[in-house]
């Protein structure tokens, strides 16, 4: 008990928490002052007074007797706190201050006297001194200040003459370029206007030097005994007596008979005997695709055919061919083939299969798709065909799960690299492991149109097949994120998912550590697809095209951390369609990081606005940019003119764009290719004069939906742009029958022709078609090759056009000949296009109106070869 100050807090506490210090003090005091005979008795009776009084009014003299008591007045708040140590000193504050104010008086007294007997001797001779040196520092800092200030004055003189130095000659600078550049954008104004006006001569001049042609080709045609023979037969025939290509090395001709299909190779063995040997050339025979003539060419001459060149045939394409089993069985002939197609073939059978593969060991490539196949032909597919690496099984749902278990047998299909099992729906999860024991080196795999397609068929396809690079899935609505997980022990480069509304941000958190290759990704229309997803994909550093349409939860925050990895550099296609959270921020970011960038897809993005078109004509390597559904108008048009190698622009249901737009845009895009316009009804024929001029190798138009375009237009475009391939002028309601004679001399590369909607175009057109399904080549007696002149012979006597008709109606006969694909009817505009059939816009109680007597719209399509002709 003699110090409590190093004890524990915890007792420290206790003592003072219970009054322990005052209560010992109490007792202490009474004792030492009263002296009881009975100590003890005494403190008892005492504690028992403090326990009834409280310890909150315990004093330190409770314990003395009042006569006792002294008039000494107490130094502190308890005695025994010195005893207990548990304060530091008795001493009060008011003695301490009272003390030290003492002794620092004290001390300041003695000092102040001793100092001032020291500083009353010289005191004078200091203070002189002190200011003579005060003096003498104020007149130095004096001038200091003066000299700085000068200084700086002077410096700030010679900046001003500097800058103004550097500004007169900026001036005169700016003045000189600004003399140069007006003198040079007065001499290009002259020189484009010029340039702009023979460009304008020119096409006047070709235009009625067309017009004097056609013409004359008309009236030689009226005149001619042979009404049928076209303008271009005549000048084939002219051209023939000019230039003989046979008189070519044999390796430039078969390069230009290269470019031909096989009717036009037939029509070339026809023209004269040195062209026949031409055809003749045993490499030009090496691959025969009958799928173009299968609805002319009768199954005998198929059959000679591969009987002649049976030892040169390396590729066969039957694609849509309705041939007799024989016909078939004649391709056990070429033992070479290595290339098979006969997909939608209704007549192929497991017969036909199997003649096929006792005589052609060494295909590779066979294509199956949708024929009628059953587990037989599957039996032979290991036992013959050792070295297949492309099989396509595509909608044939006649073989079952058993029928895969056979490419196990002998030596397997383990060489195959591509398999298509799209639309194969009885496919269950045992018959993908079959597939997986049997083609375990599969690297190309698609699977569309399987809705029964699910998670644990993948992991069965997986487990064993671990070297799949491409992998497709669309159609497959129950695939998830555990198809992803099972996916991570693929290297995988490709993959496509469509239309998927299970795959989640999940599938991507970890696809830079387990596809680092990945190159190719869609996922268009995949609902559950957010920014998180595009942050995920960033690190791919392989990735070239990526498909993100449809994909309405991407947002300029995710694009924007996307483009911020290493993925936006080797970037080329990026179709973003349909995101409609996308602003001008994110085109922005594309020009900034995107240098490869070749295809653009802004669909229907519409807060995309004329300040983020100009963010586009930054991307200098973009060739393709579709616009479509946006609000660009013309001004926009005007800046992505300044892009001067796209060749590919969409601009449809632009509504704010008109023809002044198109033909600024068109005058500095010469080297355009393609160019889509449809459903924008306030274009004229103005924007096809602009096309005809200025965009003269154009092989790809649609100006579907707009009403004002005309005859005359068209023939602008048949007289100039005789590189078109595909054109579509569906709901073009003026045009008339007089266009297909125009496309047929003009634009004689015409592959795809669209006329939908169209109540001015005659429907010859329709009856031509239903007349050709009908009347076919005549069987002539006599073999040989697909040098058929008694084929031939019918199509100029048998099929001759009936003089009677219209030169329109009968350009449309042979229009529908010349198309590969054409699409046609004559109804009505639907009301959606918002014009009548006349062209006039159509108000909203028109349409409600009409619609409740329109009816349903087919599209009929059909293929036609030179040889077919109506009677």
């Amino acid at each position: 008990m003699a110090s409590l100050r190093n004890a524990n807090p915890r007792l420290k506490n206790y003592f003072k928490e219970n009054y322990i210090p005052q209560v010992c003090e109490a007792l202490l005091c009474g004792i030492l002052v009263t002296c009881p005979e009975d100590p003890l008795r005494y403190l008892e009776g005492m504690i028992m007074v403090i326990i009834k009084s409280g310890l909150q009014n315990l004093l330190w003299d409770m314990c003395i007797a009042p006569s006792m008591k002294s008039n000494i007045r107490r130094l502190s708040e308890t005695y025994l706190e010195q005893l207990f140590e548990l304060d530091d000193q008795l001493m009060t504050p008011e003695l301490m201050i009272k003390a030290c104010s003492f002794y620092t008086g004290h001390l300041v007294k003695t000092h102040f006297c001793t100092w001032r007997d020291i500083a009353r001797t010289d005191e004078n001779v200091v203070l002189a001194e002190k200011m003579n040196r005060a003096v003498t520092c104020y007149n130095f800092r004096l001038q200091k200040s003066v000299f700085h200030h000068w200084h700086s004055y002077m410096e700030d003189q010679k900046e001003k003459l500097k800058n103004m130095l550097l500004r007169i000659q900026q001036i005169i600078y700016c003045h000189k370029l600004t003399i140069i550049l007006t003198k040079w954008r007065n001499t290009a104004r002259h020189k484009s206007k010029k340039k702009e006006d023979e460009l304008i001569l020119k096409h006047e001049l070709q235009l009625k030097k067309w017009k004097n042609r056609l013409i004359l080709k008309r009236a030689a045609a009226e005149e001619s005994n042979f009404p049928e023979q076209s303008s271009s037969e005549v000048s084939l025939v002219d051209e023939t007596l000019k230039c003989d290509i046979s008189l070519l090395p044999e390796r430039a001709i078969l390069q230009i008979f290269f470019y031909l299909s096989l009717k036009d190779v037939i029509i070339c063995g026809q023209v004269s005997h040195a062209w026949m040997l031409m055809t003749q050339l045993n490499s030009l025979w090496n691959a025969i695709d009958f799928s173009t003539v299968k609805n002319v060419i009768p199954d005998k001459y198929i059959v000679s055919t591969l009987q002649r060149w049976r030892l040169n045939v390396l590729r066969l394409n039957f694609r849509g061919c309705l041939l007799r089993p024989k016909t078939f069985r004649s391709v056990s002939h070429c033992r070479n083939l290595q290339e098979l197609n006969v997909s939608d073939c209704p007549t192929f059978t497991d017969e036909s299969m199997r003649h096929i593969s006792e005589g052609c060991p060494g295909v590779l490539y066979l294509n199956l798709s949708n024929t009628t196949i059953t587990n037989r032909t599957m039996r032979l597919l290991p036992r013959h065909f050792h070295n297949l690496q492309n099989l396509s099984l595509a909608y044939c749902r006649r073989f079952t799960d058993k029928g895969l278990q056979y490419l196990n047998l002998g030596n397997g299909c383990h060489k195959l690299i591509y398999l298509d099992l799209s639309g194969c729906t009885q496919i269950s999860v045992q018959g993908f492991r079959y597939i997986a024991n049997s083609c375990t080196g599969v690297m190309h795999l698609t699977i569309n149109d399987m809705p029964t397609l699910t998670d644990n068929c993948v992991k069965a396809l997986v487990e064993k097949c671990s070297r799949i690079t491409s992998l497709v899935f669309t159609g497959a609505p129950h695939i998830t994120d555990c198809t992803f997980k099972a996916l991570s022990t693929c290297k995988l480069r490709k993959i496509r998912f469509e239309g998927n509304k299970r795959v989640t941000d999940a599938s991507f958190k970890s696809v830079d550590k387990n596809y680092p290759n990945l190159s190719h990704i869609y996922m268009a229309d995949c609902k559950g697809i957010t920014d998180s997803s595009l942050r995920s994909l960033s690190p791919l550093k392989q990735l070239t095209v990526l498909n993100l349409a449809n994909c309405v939860r991407i947002g300029d925050m995710g694009l924007k951390q996307f483009l911020d990895g290493p993925a936006s550099i080797k970037i080329r296609e990026l179709n973003l369609s349909n995101c409609v959270q996308l602003s001008d921020a994110s085109v922005m970011k594309l020009s900034e990081r995107c240098p490869n960038l070749n295809y653009l897809s802004l669909r229907n993005c519409e807060h995309l606005t004329a300040q983020g078109i100009g963010y586009i004509v930054n991307i200098f390597s973009l060739v393709s940019i579709d616009l479509s559904g946006t609000d660009i108008s013309n001004e926009g048009l005007n800046v992505l003119s300044r892009h001067k190698k796209l060749k590919e622009l969409s601009v449809s249901e632009c509504y704010r764009i008109t023809d002044d737009g198109i033909q600024a845009f068109c005058k500095s895009s010469v080297i355009l290719e393609h160019l889509d316009v449809s459903y924008c009804s306030q274009l004229s024929d103005m924007i096809i004069k602009a096309l005809a001029i200025y965009c003269i190798n154009l092989t790809s138009l649609s100006i579907a939906g707009c009403p004002k375009i005309t005859d005359s237009a068209m023939e602008m475009l048949s007289a100039k742009c005789h590189y078109l391939h595909i054109l579509d002028i569906s709901g073009c309601v003026l045009l008339t029958d007089q266009i297909l004679e125009d496309l047929q001399i003009g634009c004689k590369q015409l592959r795809i022709l669209k006329m939908q909607y169209c109540t001015n175009i005659s429907k010859i057109t329709l009856a031509v078609k239903a007349l050709q399904t009908k009347t076919g080549p005549k069987d002539t007696p006599g073999g040989g090759s697909l040098n058929l002149p008694e084929l031939e012979s019918g199509r100029r006597v048998g099929l001759r056009s009936d003089p009677l008709l219209p030169s329109s109606q009968k350009a449309a006969q042979r229009m529908s000949s010349k198309v590969q694909q054409q699409e046609y009817n004559s109804n009505d505009p639907p009301r959606w296009f918002g014009y009548d059939r006349e062209g006039n816009r159509v108000t909203e109680l028109d349409n409600i109106t009409s619609s409740k007597g329109a009816s349903e719209l087919t599209v009929e399509k059909s293929t036609y070869s030179s040889e077919d002709q109506a009677a």
